[in-house]
C-alpha cells in the first residue's frame, strides 16, 4: 500500500517541473470551481445535479470536497494518488452522467480535466512533491533497516563459525 501511495520514481528535472506546473494549474483551476460553489452554496443546493441519487445537498458537499480539498492534495503532491481518484471519478460522472445528451462543448471541460487527471495519476507527482519527500524517507528507512538486518545476520554467522554447535565439546 505504501508503494502505491508513495512510489519512489526517478524523475528528471524537466519532467518534475512539467508535473509541478500541471499540478498547480489544474489543481488551482479546479479548486477555484469548488470555492465558487462553496461561496454560493445556498443558492446552488436547490438546483445542483443529483447524478448518483444521493441528494443534491450531499452531491454538492461531495463535489466541494473533491474540488477544494482533493485539489489541495494535488497542488502539494500530498497523498496525490488518493486525491486524484475522487477527482477522476467526479469528472467521469460529470462527463458521462451530468452532461449526458448535451453537445460536446458542454462536456469539454470535464473531459479535459478527466484526461489531465488520468495522465497525472499515471505519471506520479514528480520530485517536487510532498509524496516524493515521504517516498525518499521511507526508502531510506527501509534501506537502513535492511542494512541492519544484513549486518546482524553476518555477525550471527561469524559467532556461529567461531563457536560451532555440532555437539563436540569445546577445548
Amino acid at each position: 500500500m505504501l508503494q502505491f501511495l508513495f512510489p519512489l520514481k526517478n524523475f528528471s528535472t524537466p519532467e518534475s517541473v512539467l508535473l509541478l506546473i500541471l499540478r498547480l494549474l489544474f489543481g488551482i483551476l479546479l479548486m477555484w470551481h469548488g470555492l465558487t460553489k462553496m461561496s454560493n452554496f445556498e443558492s446552488l443546493v436547490a438546483t445542483f445535479p443529483n447524478p448518483l441519487g444521493l441528494g443534491s445537498r450531499f452531491s454538492l458537499y461531495m463535489i466541494i470536497f473533491v474540488e477544494v480539498f482533493c485539489s489541495v492534495g494535488v497542488i502539494f503532491g500530498a497523498f496525490y494518488r488518493l486525491a486524484l481518484i475522487p477527482m477522476i471519478f467526479s469528472m467521469c460522472v460529470a462527463f458521462v452522467v451530468v452532461h449526458r445528451g448535451q453537445p460536446f462543448a458542454a462536456k469539454e471541460l470535464a473531459f479535459i480535466y478527466l484526461v489531465v487527471f488520468v495522465l497525472l495519476f499515471a505519471m506520479g507527482a514528480g520530485k517536487y512533491s510532498l509524496d516524493n519527500i515521504i517516498a525518499v524517507r521511507l526508502y531510506e528507512e527501509r534501506t537502513a533497516m535492511a542494512t541492519t538486518i544484513v549486518e546482524e545476520a553476518i555477525a550471527h554467522r561469524q559467532r556461529d563459525s567461531e563457536h560451532p554447535t555440532d555437539g563436540e565439546p569445546h577445548q
